[in-house]
C-alpha cells in the first residue's frame, strides 16, 4: 500500500520499540536491523520508503575509481533517489570502507531523502555529520567504498543487519534503530502500533501511582477493562 501522509504522521509518532512488539505478535521476529546506529545524537525519528543500494565484497576488476563514473553507480543511484526515501544500504556486514562520504550526503540531503541507513560504514564522517541528512550507520571509516566492495545496483531486495529488505518496504528509524515494516502490513501496523502506544501511556501512568505490575503488564482482562471504562478505549 502507498505510505500516505496520515499513516506517515502516525509511525513518526511510534517508537521502534513499540514496531518490534506488533510485528512479533504478527509473527516477524527478524525486523531490526542489527549495526545501524544514530550517527549523531538527537536525530528525529524518521519515517520512509526503503530505496534500497546492494554492495557485495570488492572484486578488484570492479572495484576501481573509474567505477564511480558508470551508469550503474552510486551516483547514478543518488540521482535515481525520489525525495522522502529512507536509503537502506546492504554492505553484507563490511565495515572496513566507507560507502558515502559528505558530497554524497550533502547531494542527497539536496534531494530531499527522509535518512541513510546502513549496516557498513561511511566516511568523512565529520562532514557527513555537517549536512542536513540523518545517517544510522554501523561504523566510521576512512577509504574509499571501492577499498573493500564492489556497488551491484539499487532497488532490489537487500540484506540489512540480517533483515529482508524490499523496495517500498517501511522503514522507521529512532534512538533504538531501524525497524523494517513489509509494504503490505503498513496500515495494521501503523493502526496498532498507536492504539499500544495510548494503552502504554495508561499503563505508565499507572505505575507512576504506585501500581503492581502482575495483571497490569501486560494487561489481564480486568486492566482492559477498566482501560476501555476510563479512556473510552481511545
Amino acid at each position: 500500500m502507498t505510505l500516505t501522509p496520515a499513516i506517515r504522521d502516525t509511525l513518526a509518532a511510534v517508537t521502534t520499540a513499540t514496531l518490534t512488539t506488533v510485528l512479533l505478535k504478527k509473527g516477524l521476529r527478524r525486523t531490526w536491523m542489527r549495526g545501524p546506529r544514530p550517527l549523531r545524537a538527537g536525530q528525529a525519528r524518521v519515517v520512509g520508503p526503503a530505496f534500497t543500494l546492494r554492495f557485495i565484497p570488492a572484486r578488484e576488476d570492479l572495484a576501481t575509481p573509474e567505477s564511480w563514473s558508470s551508469p550503474r553507480s552510486t551516483r547514478g543511484a543518488i540521482e535515481a533517489m525520489p525525495e522522502g526515501v529512507v536509503v537502506v544500504a546492504g554492505t553484507e556486514g563490511i565495515t572496513e570502507a566507507g560507502i558515502f562520504g559528505d558530497i554524497l550526503c550533502a547531494r542527497m540531503a539536496r534531494k530531499g531523502v527522509a535518512a541513510l541507513v546502513t549496516e557498513g560504514a561511511v566516511r568523512d564522517a565529520a562532514g557527513v555529520r555537517g549536512t542536513s541528512l540523518p545517517v544510522w550507520c554501523a561504523a566510521e571509516a576512512a577509504p574509499p567504498s571501492v577499498a573493500a566492495l564492489t556497488f551491484v545496483n539499487w532497488q532490489e531486495p537487500v540484506g540489512c543487519g540480517g533483515v529482508a529488505v524490499y523496495p517500498d518496504d517501511v522503514v522507521v528509524a529512532d534512538d533504538d534503530g531501524a525497524v523494517l515494516i513489509p509494504r503490505a502490513l503498513v496500515e495494521a501496523v501503523a493502526r496498532e502500533a498507536e492504539a499500544q502506544e495510548r494503552l502504554e501511556a495508561w499503563i505508565m501512568r499507572e505505575v507512576e501511582k504506585g501500581a503492581a505490575l502482575p495483571g497490569l503488564y501486560p494487561p489481564n482482562a480486568e486492566t482492559k477493562a477498566r482501560y476501555a471504562k476510563e479512556t473510552g478505549g481511545a
